[in-house]
């Protein structure tokens, strides 16, 4: 009899809320650019060819889960542009077929997609480009950002060594600009937590690590001044793998090496995170990086937006998202929400290495009269994008 009862009621249940819903169809839209892969000293971590597609496919499964009940369908229109391809004809097709647009590409290429005549009443998701300055003085009010800045990476970091009294640090940052980005979002993280970079120092070996880490590194790093922590700025991953074990003075690693904050890792099982990295490594047969947890966030906010909203109506989506009203659960302990003032989705910061998760920021003790998630990045006071206050 019981079991009868709640089968009723869960038939019922069905049909009144099914009943509440029109039909909606979404089409999304998933945009690549293809670049150029730099030399680097090791080949032992190659990019996955689907990051950031795969993602964005486990979110449509997830939100074709929950659609199924509510008359709500949706698909996924993929474009992957070449390098040297037309990435604004790839564009303005998408945008001929749905104004929801999810982006890997570098900067340039999303200012330039944003700024097409055709996507100023489009939704877009930047799931790779980490630079901090998206976020602030160019940013645009047509764009989200579900991967975390560099500043709110490196924020994570400084909080860190508060906590762990590691506040005299050296840098060692590599050429590239992305590393040069990557040592600046350290100055400024710095800056901000009251830490202390005593030392920068560009990386300009000419060597082949792989045969003479173990002479080069310790003579590199033999006249830093005293430190708690040596901090890594190698973005394109290229020495910074060969640091730890090879200092002239025996320290801790951080940074893009040793001691990572990152958005996403295979090792973040808490929150029921371990069912999402088991349902992605079934689909990919990988385990899922960070721009597929951007990508799949993506996805999935647009899947909240809609069964919250019951439309499909770029407007109605973007203000539903950047509301108080809208919350994603995004298996990092505590819900994630849109930042009003930039787009950007606060999210915390996993603190890893490569094989535990050893901290997520915020950490306690670093207080925000709003949310602790807002001592990460950009704060609104400190903001230079103007393009959503208008």
């Amino acid at each position: 009899m019981i079991i009868r009862s709640i089968a009723k009621y869960l038939v019922i249940l069905w049909v009144c809320c099914g009943a509440a819903y029109a039909e909606v169809a979404v089409t999304i839209g998933y945009l690549e650019q293809l670049e150029p892969q730099p030399p680097v000293l090791s080949n032992l971590d190659p990019v996955p060819a689907d990051e950031g597609l795969a993602g964005a496919g486990i979110g449509l499964k997830d939100n074709a889960t929950t659609g199924r009940f509510l008359k709500q369908t949706y698909a996924l229109e993929a474009r992957i542009v070449e390098e040297g391809g037309d990435f604004a004809a790839a564009a303005r097709d998408l945008l001929s077929i749905t104004p929801f647009i999810i982006v890997k590409a570098p900067r340039d290429k999303l200012l330039a997609l944003a700024d097409l005549p055709e996507a100023n009443a489009a939704v877009i998701f930047n799931v790779s480009a980490n630079d901090t300055d998206l976020r602030d003085a160019s940013c645009r009010a047509n764009v989200l950002h579900t991967l975390p800045s560099r500043a709110m990476l490196t924020d994570a970091l400084a909080q860190f060594g508060v906590r762990k009294k590691w506040t005299d640090w050296v840098v060692i940052a590599g050429p590239n600009p992305k590393d040069q980005a990557y040592a600046d979002a350290l100055e400024r993280s710095a800056k901000k937590f009251g830490v202390s970079i005593h030392e920068s120092k560009v990386w300009d070996v000419d060597a082949d690590m792989r045969r003479t880490a173990f002479q080069e590194l310790p003579l590199f790093t033999q006249d830093f001044p005293e430190h708690d922590l040596l901090v890594v700025a190698d973005e394109t991953d290229d020495f910074g793998r060969y640091v730890p074990m090879n200092l002239w003075q025996p320290r801790p690693v951080a940074g893009t090496e040793g001691l990572v904050p990152t958005a996403w890792h295979r090792t973040v099982e808490q929150w029921g995170a371990a069912q999402l990295q088991k349902r992605f490594d079934r689909a990919a047969d990988r385990p899922m990086r960070s721009v597929d947890y951007a990508a799949w966030a993506a996805m999935r906010a647009i899947g909240e937006a809609v069964t919250r909203t019951n439309q499909a109506d770029a407007a109605a989506i973007r203000g539903y998202l950047l509301s108080d009203k809208f919350e994603l659960a995004g298996f990092k302990g505590r819900p994630l929400t849109f930042r009003s003032w930039n787009g950007q989705l606060r999210q915390p910061i996993p603190l890893i290495h490569s094989r535990a998760l050893v901290a997520q920021a915020p950490l306690e003790g670093f207080l925000h009269q709003r949310t602790e998630l807002d001592t990460l990045g950009i704060d609104e006071a400190e903001s230079a994008c103007t393009a959503y206050r208008e």
